[in-house]
């Protein structure tokens, strides 16, 4: 049975005392939650890299995995700066995000650029958390042909291993509703697809970003493996209460599984 996986990235909303305060809430609000008694639910957590630290003391106990914002495309050496894939495996950093429009757009990120990170995470043993997504709004098919198209271009080259995709309409992150449902299922429907037809990559996940909050997961349904969070996520109810849709779901693909 596929998993159904839910995170947040901080990105560089926190100071460091601020990520620790919103860590304890988390904690508190969490503690005994169901997701974290689900085998089949996985929660995750992306701080910056000075935070995974505090991250990892919040959270290792209560089973949430921690990720990094990014990791280097090279291997240990004279890299000034950058932060290589077997030093975030030895810090216990369980995925890596990779692709984000903000790193393509602000940073200049090819596509090739990415594929090396992915490549780097997966022979370090770190899962990839891929963003892809279309930056114009467009028709859904067109936008599910980008990238899909783009999905193969980040993941040429890279050695076997599951792989989670954040499908992340640029045009919709930041905006005050997510794409519509319909939408996201078309292009979420593709990459799935697109996955399972790729040889080596079972276990590999599609998760939704861009907007997402409370509500989404139930709408979606078995067209998607979760959400990636953003902003909505600050407030630890809000992260609760997606997580509760995430128990539901994954209750739900159990007893089909079961009846099958």
């Amino acid at each position: 049975m596929r998993h159904v996986s839910v995170g947040v990235s901080l990105k560089a909303y926190f100071g460091r005392s601020q990520a620790r305060a919103w860590f304890d809430e988390v904690a508190a609000a969490l503690l005994g939650h169901a997701a974290l008694r689900d085998p089949d639910v996985d929660v995750f957590v992306i701080p910056t890299y000075l935070q995974v630290d505090d991250a990892r003391r919040a959270f290792d106990d209560l089973g949430i995995a921690v990720g990094a914002q990014d990791v280097s495309p090279f291997g240990p050496g004279a890299h000034t700066g950058e932060i290589t894939a077997a030093e975030l495996a030895e810090s216990g950093v369980r995925l890596a995000e990779i692709g984000h429009s903000e790193r393509r757009r602000l940073f200049g990120e090819t596509d090739e650029f990415v594929a090396a990170k992915v490549a780097a995470s997966l022979s370090a043993g770190v899962t990839p958390l891929l963003c892809v997504g279309e930056a114009e709004q467009q028709d859904a098919a067109s936008a599910a042909t980008e990238t899909v198209a783009r999905l193969r271009a980040d993941l040429d080259g890279a050695p076997d291993g599951p792989v989670i995709v954040a499908y992340e309409p640029v045009w919709a992150i930041g905006a005050a509703e997510p794409a519509p449902v319909e939408h996201i299922a078309v292009v979420t429907r593709e990459l799935t697809a697109a996955l399972d037809d790729t040889p080596g990559r079972e276990g590999s996940l599609v998760i939704y970003g861009g907007s997402a909050g409370p509500g989404l997961l139930t709408r979606l349904g078995d067209d998607v493996d979760g959400l990636f969070l953003g902003r909505f996520a600050h407030d630890a109810a809000n992260f609760a209460a997606v997580l509760d849709e995430a128990v539901a779901l994954a209750s739900a693909r159990r007893e089909r599984e079961a009846r099958a």
